[in-house]
């Protein structure tokens, strides 16, 4: 049975602060072949859920550079699984700009139309200023408006969903007179 619980935004932001202007060892780096921007934004979230989706090619989950979904590290793979993911892990939708909050994610288009960046934003000023966290080129609250784009889209993560065992042990229990605490 699948769970809905909170996007951890603190956790998320934590991990952004700490690896904006590093690199994690438990990640490959992506930097020079293709960037590694959506690798990293993916794992502030997952710092926020600590909930992969091992479902083969169309889920979310990283265990080395060679044995990941493509929506690891790929910004329309990334969108793609976020927006559309139904079952375990995390889920967003596309959003307006006042809809945005420290921990969440912006994707950036060329003219084009195609987009190519994906950041998570820090922090939002009181004037409305946007500061983001990215790799490929670091940055740790960098104002969103010092980017050159064409589009943008606002993706808020809405939560994690997780599986969770159904309890039927609790039922002999309960039918004996008894309440069995449950588990988070």
């Amino acid at each position: 049975m699948l769970v809905t619980k909170e996007y951890n935004r603190n956790n998320a932001l934590q991990y952004a602060r700490r690896w904006a202007l590093d690199r994690n060892p438990l990640f490959f780096s992506f930097n020079g072949i293709g960037g590694d921007c959506t690798n990293f934004v993916t794992q502030c979230i997952f710092a926020g859920g600590c909930v992969m989706n091992y479902t083969p090619t169309y889920g979310w989950y990283y265990i080395s550079s060679n044995d990941r979904t493509p929506s690891w590290s790929g910004v329309t793979f990334f969108y793609d699984f976020i927006t559309n993911n139904k079952e375990q892990g995390p889920f967003a939708h596309e959003a307006a700009r006042e809809e945005m909050e420290p921990g969440d994610v912006i994707q950036l288009g060329n003219e084009e139309g195609r987009y190519y960046h994906t950041i998570i934003i820090t922090d939002i000023k009181d004037d409305g200023e946007i500061l983001i966290a990215a790799h490929s080129d670091d940055y740790l609250d960098r104002p969103l408006s010092d980017y050159n784009y064409t589009y943008i889209r606002y993706l808020h993560i809405d939560g994690i969903r997780f599986e969770s065992q159904i309890r039927d042990a609790c039922f002999r229990t309960l039918i004996e007179g008894g309440i069995e605490p449950l588990e988070e």
